[in-house]
């Protein structure tokens, strides 16, 4: 170990952040730290892992709702407030308890959404380190909200903001251009920048090749440093031999039927369906995909969660039985690496749209909200590795739109190839950033080197 520096990785209690901020550590315990992953009562009940991760210990803190947690508290409000007084009394004992048991906490890296974490930090005396799970693009867009630079909701059509491109306002992250959507989530987003001038580090899962100019301009501002994309290494690097997977899921993936269906399949002939752990996708919708689907001459793997499935047009597994295979939740990393898979539809959650890149897959993009409007924009017009399927009137993606897109994409033609060639050559540069005497390499070693000091 460091000198036995220990520190403490906290993540919000959900997929989308536990499996970034745990292989942020398991890098961290690959350079030499005691690396301890905390998560609340109820997800270390909920989650499982294939492979456990022999780097990295795990604690637990309350949330307020142990039996239960998200679904317990009834209201993200309710959820939210109740986390931050009895989780911020949770980790300080917490922190308290190793110390007195002879594993004391020298750092704390704790997820933006939980900004109240970074007050515990100082009130003890121990050096913070804020992780921020969304692109340096959104952090910046939520961080000229929080400190009115950027009024709510946006006026006129177009936003310009320093190192990014002209954004229409639908483009922006949902919780702004739907102002008053999501109350809570939209102050628990922009809360992340209330006292972040008071953190020592500010970490951003991103690479710097990714987002040069934004970067540079928030960091400026911060000790800011790019440490992505965190993907587990034998999918980039591969210098971390035991690290093959996410190593905790919330929801058991139906590898073994996902990888036999594929291994029959083409090179490049499949389309890969997923709308991520959280987003929630109208009945009028998904039968647009569906038939979307049907139109194409691909084959296709949907992720159905199981709340969904009623969603599905009336026989359409039967239908389609030939042709594709849903299932309720795959191994997504194995499922994009794998040579039949030409396509990635997608709704372009932060961490979709990183492993795509990272593993050189092309993209249709339908966002639903959130920051997967801002994501989708730089999918197709700043990364060139996508395109988007756009909405009509009625905010639904039409089956022509999707068809249409998908063809595009995997069939090859001027725009296709072009599309190809662009998350190939992203693909190589997230691969070059977190090797060695990489970006994102060095920049974890200035951390250690920083932290260890």
């Amino acid at each position: 170990m460091a000198n036995g520096t220990h520190v403490l990785v906290l993540p919000f209690p959900g997929q989308g952040h536990i499996n970034p901020m745990l292989q942020f550590a398991s890098r961290l315990a690959s350079k030499g730290l005691k690396t301890t992953l905390v998560t609340t009562v109820f997800i270390s009940k909920s989650i499982y892992s294939d492979h456990p991760i022999a780097s990295t210990s795990f604690r637990t803190i309350s949330d307020g709702f142990d039996e239960g947690g998200f679904a317990q508290a009834k209201s993200p409000d309710i959820y939210l407030s109740t986390f931050k007084s009895v989780g911020s009394q949770s980790l300080a004992s917490l922190i308290k308890e190793l110390g007195d048991t002879g594993s004391p906490v020298h750092a704390v890296i704790y997820d933006g959404f939980m900004a109240w974490a970074l007050d515990v930090a100082k009130q003890l005396g121990i050096r913070a380190a804020v992780f921020l799970t969304q692109s340096c693009a959104v952090n910046s867009i939520h961080y000229h909200v929080s400190r009115g630079l950027l009024k709510v909701p946006a006026e006129g059509s177009s936003v310009w903001l320093p190192g990014l491109p002209e954004l229409k306002v639908w483009e922006l992250p949902s919780l702004i251009y739907h102002h008053g959507s999501y109350p809570a989530w939209f102050d628990t987003i922009v809360n992340q920048f209330s006292n972040i001038d008071e953190a020592d580090w500010v970490l951003v899962n991103t690479f710097y090749e990714l987002e040069k100019e934004v970067v540079d301009w928030m960091s400026k501002i911060w000790k800011l440093g790019t440490i992505g994309p965190t993907i587990p290494s034998m999918y980039l690097d591969k210098r971390l031999k035991h690290n093959k997977d996410y190593g905790l899921q919330l929801l058991h993936p139906n590898t073994s039927a996902c990888m036999r269906w594929l291994n029959t399949k083409p090179n490049g002939s499949v389309v890969y369906v997923s709308f991520g752990s959280f987003a929630e996708v109208g009945v009028e919708q998904m039968a647009e995909i569906a038939w979307g689907l049907i139109g194409t001459n691909a084959y296709f793997l949907w992720v159905v969660r199981e709340p969904e499935e009623p969603k599905l047009p009336d026989n359409f597994k039967h239908m389609t039985r030939e042709k594709g295979l849903i299932v309720r939740w795959c191994p997504q990393l194995e499922v994009l690496k794998h040579g039949s898979v030409g396509c990635f539809v997608s709704h372009c959650g932060y961490n979709s749209v990183l492993e795509a890149l990272g593993l050189g897959v092309p993209m249709v993009a339908m966002p639903q909200w959130a920051d997967q409007a801002t994501n989708a924009k730089h999918v197709e017009d700043v990364w060139g590795v996508g395109v988007r399927a756009l909405v009509d009137e009625k905010g639904i993606v039409r089956r022509e739109t999707i068809k249409q897109c998908i063809n595009e994409v995997i069939m090859g033609g001027e725009r296709g190839n072009e599309i190809k060639k662009n998350s190939i050559k992203w693909k190589n540069l997230a691969i070059k950033a977190a090797d060695h005497g990489g970006s994102s390499d060095k920049n974890i070693d200035e951390l250690v080197a920083k932290i260890t000091s």
